[in-house]
């Protein structure tokens, strides 16, 4: 096989905390030196997270930029990239080791894949893990209404810090709308799912860190973050289904790959501005369709008792009464011991790939 020289693309914002350890875990990857880049985009932190990453040249690059959010990262980012290929890693994750060359050799393995996603290590903050993976590795593209099935409940799979891609696809896909402040790789991964091929390998080959300043993760009604998040999601879902039409994609495809984001962020405006009661119950039960279709009989009958109120209760009520049940312990512990909450929809591409 030819060699594939690789680019590493960090991007950050004041993440003093964790920028040392991505970077480490880059350095140390079973990866020939020579035959990749590290570069670093610092979103206009105001900590010391520059600083730190200077300690590391010249063996690493560093961006600095205004702040802007992550698709301003990636825009100022990716066309400074010289590989074939470009691995992303948000500041605050870290690879496990030989992720770099084992996807680096899955795409180097044949030119149509476009796009190599895998399974991730949660690590929170105490120290727990828990590991988030497919059975088998697949393999999709965005090109019929099963694989689009298949293709938006695989996405944590194709985040940032899983996500490479092909040098010459991602600066097709470019500009990333600015408005993505974070949901960027989401509109990247989704853009070039729609124009080759993508290998989701079953290997946990990256720690995706959850603390309490993961912007996504830890949006909040009192510091504005779930306004944010809404605005985010809003912008995400014109986005894709603006420019995923104007590519040629299937209208039917297109209405299923933005269907659950256009129901989580119209989830988020009912739940800050209110709305009806009928909407509030048609973008609920399009979002459990969605992510829970195996449910038992038992869990979904369960779910159509406690939707009852959301028919008559303003939706800011409906939400508000259902946040604070999730908050009781007594309910906690008896969903827990007599009615789990189902698990995600199992959906399989239909080619497998072979390990």
């Amino acid at each position: 096989m030819a060699k594939i020289f690789a680019s590493v693309l960090i991007d950050t914002y004041n993440q003093e905390r964790f920028i040392e350890q991505a970077i480490v875990s880059v350095l140390e990857q079973d990866f020939p030196a020579a035959d990749r880049e590290i570069i670093v985009v610092d979103d206009g932190s105001t900590d010391r997270t520059a600083e730190i990453v200077k300690k590391f040249g010249p063996r690493v690059r560093l961006l600095r930029k205004e702040n802007g959010g992550q698709a301003s990262a990636f825009n100022a980012g990716i066309p400074e990239c010289k590989g074939e290929i470009i691995a992303f890693l948000d500041g605050d994750d870290w690879w496990a080791p030989g992720k770099l060359r084992r996807v680096v050799d899955t795409m180097n393995s044949d030119p149509s894949i476009g796009m190599v996603g895998h399974a991730i290590v949660e690590s929170f903050e105490e120290g727990a893990e828990r590991i988030i993976a497919l059975e088998h590795s697949e393999r999709l593209r965005l090109n019929s209404v099963a694989e689009a099935d298949v293709f938006r409940l695989h996405r944590c799979y194709l985040g940032a810090s899983r996500l490479t891609i092909r040098a010459e696809l991602a600066r097709e896909i470019l500009p990333v709308p600015e408005l993505l402040i974070f949901e960027a790789d989401e509109y990247l991964f989704t853009m070039a799912a729609a124009f080759a091929d993508v290998v989701i390998l079953s290997d946990p080959l990256t720690h995706y860190r959850i603390h309490g300043a993961n912007l996504f993760l830890a949006a909040r009604r009192e510091d504005g973050g779930l306004r944010r998040k809404q605005h985010v999601l809003e912008a995400l879902d014109s986005a894709l289904d603006r420019d995923l039409r104007s590519r040629g994609l299937a209208e039917a495809v297109v209405c299923r790959v933005v269907e659950l984001v256009r129901a989580e962020a119209a989830q988020l405006r009912l739940m800050l501005d209110g709305g009806s009661p009928r909407e509030t119950y048609r973008t609920e039960n399009t979002i459990y369709r969605i992510l829970h279709g195996d449910a038992t009989r038992k869990q979904k009958l369960f779910r159509h008792i406690t939707m009852i109120p959301a028919l008559v209760l303003p939706p800011k009520l409906f939400y508000a009464s259902r946040g604070w049940l999730a908050r009781q312990p007594w309910y906690v512990d008896a969903r827990r011991e007599y009615l789990p909450v189902p698990k995600f929809t199992r959906v399989s591409a239909a080619r497998h790939v072979q390990e």
